[in-house]
């Protein structure tokens, strides 16, 4: 696999709380330069990073990368119509991707309906735009993983995403292979969080992951 395959699956993600205009700037070069598949970036960004990303791309006759946010994010326990608010604000202001965070909490008390109403009403909000859901694995069972895996095949979701990378752990390839047992097409996998080498972002995407969450794999290249 080239280093262009694997950087064209890349959510080059810069989502630290005190992140700032330049350090975004940066990952918007960076993405633009190695045409990753997003940067998935705060919503506060969106605007800016959007604006940005088009003038840039023109400029430099590129392909222009999309632009990614998170909502609910990172704890997941924001009301549904807040999720809903956060998506459509997000998408207003250029986002092309919204990656979500379902309420742990409604899984793990066996709310099922509660949390494919989360999902599909997020969908709702997003329109024709890419959602991602996010089920924090390392937070679940491998029996709540399977559960997840068959109400994100029944919401109308684009992906189911392992982690947001603020919990106790990241993606697990055991976690990407057990998506891509359960997780029906046309729902893609997404793995996020510990994703540190070329290998590694290989392994995933062999396993089944059709996009990375991570922030190493440009560096690794830029940096070398």
């Amino acid at each position: 696999m080239t280093e262009a395959e694997i950087l064209s699956k890349v959510d080059h993600t810069l989502l630290s709380v005190n992140a700032t205009w330049d350090e975004i700037k940066g990952i918007c070069d960076d993405a633009l330069t190695y045409q990753t598949a997003s940067v998935c970036i705060p919503a506060v960004f969106v605007k800016k990073a959007a604006e940005y990303i088009k003038e840039e791309a023109n400029e430099r006759r590129v392909n222009p990368v999309k632009v990614c946010t998170v909502i609910g994010f990172p704890n997941g326990y924001a009301t549904t119509a807040c999720k809903c608010f956060e998506a459509r604000e997000a998408i207003d202001n250029g986002a092309d991707e919204i990656d979500m965070v379902i309420h742990v909490g409604a899984l793990k008390d066996k709310k099922y309906d509660k949390v494919l109403t989360d999902i599909k009403s997020v969908k709702t909000a997003c329109e024709d735009k890419v959602l991602k859901v996010i089920i924090e694995t390392c937070l679940l069972t491998d029996e709540e993983k399977i559960k997840m895996c068959e109400i994100v095949n029944e919401s109308g979701a684009d992906f189911i995403k392992t982690s947001t990378g603020f919990s106790t752990g990241g993606a697990t390839k055991e976690d990407v292979a057990l998506f891509a047992k359960y997780i029906k097409a046309p729902v893609k996998i997404k793995a996020a969080g510990g994703i540190s080498s070329l290998e590694d972002a290989e392994d995933f995407i062999n396993l089944g992951a059709d996009r990375l969450g991570t922030s190493r794999i440009v560096k690794i290249i830029k940096n070398r």
